[in-house]
């Protein structure tokens, strides 16, 4: 190639990067304005929560079940040597001693405090046929949180002094892990792909009712049981990066489509539709079908709180609530779009520079 073409291509070169980079100038200046958009909306939102809060007292516990919820983590906190019992304690405590829990900022919670239940005997027998592991289990949103939460060294061994970790805690507070411990990662559950329950401010699970083979629906058939669960606002929606909430990811996986029936006797009756376990009221258990759970009920360490009933928070406040997640949820998104934009502009102009 002669001198002047090679110049040539050059400069075609060069303007093609620079066209490409002022896309991606105009594409950042238009996701900045977006951003601050939402920012303003963002604030906006939570001065009229913050208002509301001050004037009504609102917010602080929609159920008015903080003493129950409080039992609850006190339980998991008697589970000795627990990594459950070790996060609420540094969760309670992490201001007053100085701890950093940055390695926790992708931690949703534990099982056992992400939802509440309106029955107490119901409470029980969703918790016993889940098994203290599961009830124990911490929740992370995605798997960089779930990566977090231990790290190893070039032997593959816990360490167990590194202080951006759960087990580089233990000697900071004088606790123990021992043994494993459940961690679920929302983002890599099996999501219900199905719809909702139309108006229905829980978003409660639109699945058909179970049917017997002449096509009617067990006597004594209540509800399933992830519909049976009370989530507080904040989780019925964008918990996850997709925009989806506690009940489709978390406790869909957890519970599946385990059916609720009044009496033992009526559970056996519907057996030939039941595929994925049942409870009923009066103790009786199936965990699968062809799996029977026998013998006298547990007394349970650690069981979900309770809901007290109906709030008397406005319909407002909630709509205010979920338009404040949305908008989170949007911002966040967008604040991804931009990273990714300032990476393809940081790869173009190295790529030019290294060219010229």
């Amino acid at each position: 190639m002669s001198n002047l073409n090679h110049q040539q291509c050059a400069q075609d070169n060069f303007c093609s990067v620079e066209n490409i980079n002022k896309r991606h100038e105009g594409s950042l200046k238009f996701l900045t304005t977006q951003a601050n958009i939402l920012d303003e909306t963002i604030l906006d939102l939570q001065v009229s929560l913050g208002k509301y809060h001050s004037s009504n007292g609102a917010g602080t516990s929609e159920t008015g079940t903080s003493c129950t919820e409080e039992e609850t983590r006190e339980n998991i906190l008697k589970i000795e040597n627990s990594a459950a019992g070790l996060l609420c304690w540094l969760n309670s405590h992490h201001a007053t001693q100085g701890l950093d829990l940055g390695f926790t900022k992708d931690v949703l919670g534990i099982v056992a405090t992400l939802a509440r239940v309106e029955d107490d005997n119901l409470s029980r027998l969703m918790s016993e046929y889940l098994g203290m592991e599961t009830m124990l289990a911490i929740v992370c949103r995605t798997y960089e949180g779930v990566k977090a939460l231990e790290k190893y060294d070039e032997e593959g061994n816990i360490k167990s002094d590194s202080k951006t970790c759960l087990h580089g805690a233990e000697s900071s507070v004088g606790k123990k892990i021992n043994g494993r411990f459940l961690v679920i990662c929302l983002e890599d559950l099996r999501q219900y792909a199905g719809d909702f329950v139309a108006d229905d401010p829980q978003k409660k699970l639109d699945i058909q009712k179970p049917k017997l083979p002449n096509g009617n629906c067990p006597d004594g058939f209540i509800d399933y049981a992830v519909n049976l669960v009370n989530l507080e606002s904040r989780n019925l929606s964008f918990v996850t990066t997709n925009g989806q909430g506690l009940r489709e990811t978390l406790f869909y996986c957890l519970l599946s489509r385990l059916q609720i029936y009044k009496t033992r006797a009526e559970m056996l009756q519907a057996f030939s539709c039941i595929t994925d376990g049942a409870l009923s009221l009066d103790g009786g258990m199936i965990k699968k079908s062809g799996a029977f759970a026998l013998g006298s009920r547990k007394d349970v360490e650690v069981k979900f709180p309770l809901a007290s009933g109906k709030t008397d928070v406005p319909a407002e406040y909630f709509e205010c609530e979920d338009r404040l997640r949305k908008m989170k949820w949007e911002r966040a998104n967008i604040a991804a779009d931009m990273r990714r934009v300032q990476e393809l502009m940081n790869y173009t102009k190295a790529n030019c520079i290294g060219q010229e």
